[in-house]
């Protein structure tokens, strides 16, 4: 019956070993949400990629109705410790549906049982079933490429600024301000700053309330040369590097912007810078994200970091070694 019900569906409810819920997803005013994550969205992309794959599924051969062999096919009520296979309900249909999705057949496959029958089965398709509640969460924040950034400035906790800038969008590399006398700027380490916001996901979200930053956390504040401001406050705590984020406009790097360019289309840009404002900061307010390392890093630089290495001073050729003592 789901297979031409998916639409229907309006719970998802993911129950691992022990009975312990992984994910309850739900349908409802603001759209799917997920209870365990308070709330926070459901990447939509993935879940109906599973429920039209498991409407797809066919049941291929009649396997053990003996209870004491389920756990070799991983089929085995979930409400034991020890059970390896997952049960997913699903809520809105005729009649609410209830799967035990087992271990993969070496042979193709996957082994299933309906909860509450005694007969398992061989069923057609590999049905993969994320047990991470994480993963099923929507964890794009915001995608701003390096090449619409304008301007990056880094407050670091100890005062110290760390500040990139471009004179146009044609200029291929961002300049490091406050270069010490007799060095030079690394370009490359330069412009992974300005690429921090490019396709920025989270790897998990907790509530602000239960997540606020320390008193001097580290930030940075992004300005695009279309108008965008996005002020990411990070800081690291227990081996997590936890973020917050906001966007809002410049109205006046806005208006020099589209005086910059012709007049056709300029209306529009406002209207999308607007718009992506408003998407940040409904997916962003109210929650602390759980950065990926390498997106923390690139935020956590001193000047420093993005100076090349000073030379080795290599001895001077023309001046003779050192005579040996004794000979």
């Amino acid at each position: 019956a789901l297979h031409d019900h998916v639409n229907d569906v309006d719970k998802v409810v993911v129950t691992g070993a022990g009975g312990k819920p992984i994910a309850t997803m739900a349908r409802g005013a603001d759209g799917w949400t997920i209870a365990e994550k308070n709330g926070f969205a459901v990447d939509l992309g993935k879940l109906r990629e599973f429920l039209l794959k498991l409407a797809d599924v066919k049941l291929v051969e009649q396997k053990t109705a003996n209870r004491d062999k389920y756990a070799t096919l991983g089929v085995e009520d979930v409400a034991s410790a020890d059970a390896k296979g997952v049960e997913v309900e699903l809520g809105g249909l005729a009649a609410p549906a209830k799967i035990v999705i087992g271990s993969a057949n070496a042979h193709g496959g996957t082994f299933v049982r309906r909860a509450g029958e005694a007969e398992s089965w061989l069923a057609s398709g590999t049905i993969n079933v994320d047990k991470k509640v994480e993963n099923w969460l929507r964890k794009e924040i915001a995608d701003v490429p390096a090449n619409r950034v304008a301007s990056v400035t880094i407050t670091r906790p100890d005062g110290k600024l760390v500040r990139i800038a471009k004179d146009s969008e044609s200029d291929a590399s961002f300049r490091l301000a406050d270069v010490p006398k007799g060095r030079e700027s690394a370009d490359f380490a330069i412009n992974g700053i300005a690429g921090s916001l490019a396709g920025l996901r989270f790897d998990d979200v907790v509530p602000a309330k239960d997540a606020a930053p320390p008193e001097k956390p580290l930030d940075a504040r992004f300005a695009t040369f279309d108008g965008l401001v996005v002020d990411v406050v990070a800081w690291e705590k227990d081996g997590r590097n936890y973020a917050q984020i906001t966007a809002s406009e410049d109205r006046d790097q806005e208006a020099r912007h589209a005086a910059s360019k012709p007049k056709e289309g300029t209306d529009d840009t406002s209207v999308a810078i607007d718009k992506q404002v408003a998407e940040i900061n409904q997916r962003a307010k109210g929650w602390t994200f759980v950065l990926p390392a390498y997106k923390y890093a690139n935020l956590n630089k001193t000047i420093d970091d993005l100076l090349k290495p000073l030379e080795e001073k290599k001895p001077d050729a023309k001046k003779p070694a050192p005579a040996k003592k004794g000979g």
